[in-house]
């Protein structure tokens, strides 16, 4: 082989490293990712349990009873502030985007005069069966959408106990006439059918068994 025919090769080999080397430093200029003036922030998601593994457990829910022993009217008042946007509260009160809310406890839902309530509402009402009871307020202000399906109403609720507690004791002031508060604890009632009897304190006599049931009379012919 000839020199002219090495001086071919050597020249086509250091094209080919210039072609690539050009290459690489081009991709490196377009494709570059400067770091951020800023760094950001790390998302840490929660991890969902396992399948078939132990779900954590919720929180107990507080009876309105008991929430409504210790709430505070003004508190609630300023709570209802909220409301004001979609409601009112004063007797004979207009509507807005929601119905005036005097005298809202015990009135039977989506029965309120000039209101046109929603399909979803006029469900839940069964013909006015159902009322905004003290359970049914506390309920429906936590989640509106999860306690009423089909709503219109597009709060997104109360998920604090003690404000949900404050402006239902404010509402219930709304009334020429407010209804009861329902009596603290009630929740705790007798044992469920079937469960054992509570032990004895020390030092007391247990409990004397029941007395048998009288027979039933036989029935008339």
């Amino acid at each position: 082989m000839d020199s002219f025919e090495i001086n071919k090769l050597i020249g086509g080999l250091l094209g080919t490293v210039f072609v690539v080397f050009s290459v690489g430093i081009i991709s490196d200029a377009l494709f570059a990712s400067p770091a951020p003036e800023k760094p950001g922030y790390a998302i840490e998601a929660t991890e969902e349990p396992a399948e078939g593994g132990p779900a954590a457990p919720a929180a107990e829910a507080k009876p309105i009873a008991d929430l409504l022993a210790n709430a505070n009217v003004e508190s609630g008042a300023a709570v209802f502030k909220k409301c004001q946007a979609c409601h009112t509260g004063e007797k004979g009160g207009p509507n807005k985007v929601g119905p005036d809310l005097w005298d809202i406890i015990d009135r039977p839902i989506a029965e309120h005069a000039g209101f046109a309530y929603s399909a979803g509402m006029k469900e839940f009402s069964k013909g006015g069966a159902e009322k905004w009871t003290y359970d049914n307020l506390d309920h429906f202000l936590l989640s509106p959408k999860k306690f009423i399906k089909g709503t219109a109403m597009g709060f997104a609720g109360l998920p604090k106990d003690e404000d949900r507690a404050n402006v239902i004791a404010y509402l219930r002031t709304l009334s020429d006439s407010p209804k009861p508060l329902p009596t603290a604890g009630a929740s705790a009632a007798a044992p469920a059918e079937g469960a054992a009897p509570a032990k004895p304190a020390e030092g007391e006599a247990p409990a004397a068994p029941a007395a048998p049931a009288a027979p039933a009379p036989a029935p008339a012919q």
